[in-house]
């Protein structure tokens, strides 16, 4: 089991899939194909392309971020390498991160400097996969910064072929993205209230430089032979295809444009079919999953993010929780008083004291304390039941 919030876990996972030249794909277009059916393309991840499975049941999302963006990149560098050790492969990548320098990006300083490449390579990875927004508006950029991580790929490839990041290369890419998303919006006969959304959440998941307001008008403007290779104009049109998407199908000038600028691409329109279907499929299927199609009521849906993380962190110190609450024979008298009647307001108060004295010897829950950190203790209180012994609960004694 592969923890990607503990340190080591880079090691552990190419311990575990134990990738080989029988494993791998030197074909771009298989392995596009492969990342686009995970999701990472999307920025909404439902699986990983590896060796042997990797159960995630219980992370959050920025984990699945982590082992995604590392095995994407992974994969990019066993088509351009023939030593596909993960040694080789940590070497090059922190090399690659170490070039980069976007806005805002410190991480380098805090880095201490005998770190294991490894273990260096976490802590880039971990601020990767970071939005730069407000905690409510995270839940909803997160979309967009996990699509334009693939950018990363891109310009690791890039590395890879010339030893360096070609000059503006990252700038290129990301103005490009944003412009041809801003025109295909353009294009749509249909508003819906998610363009202006995406045009914002785009702009602000950019890393590399700001972006600039200037008003692009069409794609012949745009210099897109400046992209020369399938993986960068597979890409760009799966960028397209996904701002098209908002209104659940693409209109016969919609899909005119995703052809004009596939031609533009020098890309089959077969690929240019597949990408609509593919799109289609994929936000069809998990649409209820992804944060920007629930923008209605981002209240209730930043409530219901935020207890599904308490949740998972509950159950992930479970162990430890149950032992420091059964060590405090008041609340455990508490805690089985509230399972047949209510709390006085008294009795309450004493319930959240201790339950944050013990959330300060779990640095898990450190969350709880917090400024706001007491309102989400209805949360934890509502989950504990579920976590103690079944002797709480007379009404299970006969079951």
């Amino acid at each position: 089991m592969i923890n990607p919030s503990a340190s080591g876990w880079i090691d552990k996972f190419f311990v575990k899939q134990k990738f080989s030249e029988k494993t791998i794909s030197k074909n771009t277009d298989i392995f596009y194909t492969n990342v686009r059916n995970t999701g990472f393309i999307y920025g909404h991840i439902i699986s990983f392309h590896t060796v042997e499975p990797i159960e995630t049941k219980g992370w959050f999302k920025d984990e699945i971020s982590k082992v995604a963006l590392l095995n994407t990149l992974y994969g990019v560098f066993c088509i351009n390498n023939t030593d596909i050790s993960p040694l080789k492969f940590i070497d090059k990548t922190v090399g690659f991160y170490n070039e980069m320098h976007p806005q805002g990006f410190n991480l380098f300083q805090k880095i201490l400097p005998k770190s294991s490449p490894s273990l260096t390579l976490e802590k880039i990875i971990d601020e990767r996969v970071q939005t730069n927004d407000s905690i409510i508006s995270k839940n909803f950029s997160h979309l967009v910064t996990n699509a334009l991580l693939f950018i990363d790929v891109l310009a690791f490839r890039q590395y890879l072929i010339h030893g360096e990041i070609p000059d503006k290369y990252l700038k290129k890419i990301e103005e490009t993205i944003v412009n041809i998303v801003t025109i295909a919006l353009k294009v749509k006969s249909k508003k819906s209230q998610y363009d202006d959304l995406l045009i914002k959440l785009f702009e602000a998941s950019i890393r590399y430089t700001k972006f600039s307001k200037v008003s692009v008008e069409s794609l012949e403007t745009l210099q897109l032979n400046y992209f020369t290779t399938d993986l960068e104009k597979y890409y760009l049109i799966d960028m397209a295809g996904m701002a098209l998407w908002s209104d659940a199908k693409i209109e016969n000038d919609e899909m005119y444009f995703l052809h004009t600028l596939g031609k533009i691409l020098s890309i089959p329109d077969k690929f240019v079919e597949d990408s609509v279907a593919n799109t289609h499929d994929f936000i069809f299927n998990h649409k209820k999953e992804i944060p920007y199609f629930n923008y209605s009521n981002p209240v209730k849906h930043f409530y219901d993010q935020t207890t599904q993380s308490v949740v998972t962190l509950i159950s992930r110190n479970k162990n430890r929780l149950i032992k420091e609450i059964m060590q405090s024979k008041e609340l455990v008298v508490l805690l089985s008083y509230s399972t047949r009647r209510d709390l006085d307001e008294k009795e309450k108060k004493k319930v959240k004291k201790q339950l944050l004295e013990i959330c300060k010897t779990v640095p898990s829950l450190a969350i709880f304390l917090l400024p706001g950190g007491t309102l989400l203790l209805p949360i934890l209180i509502k989950f504990i039941p579920q976590l103690l012994p079944s002797a709480f609960n007379e009404n299970l004694e006969d079951q």
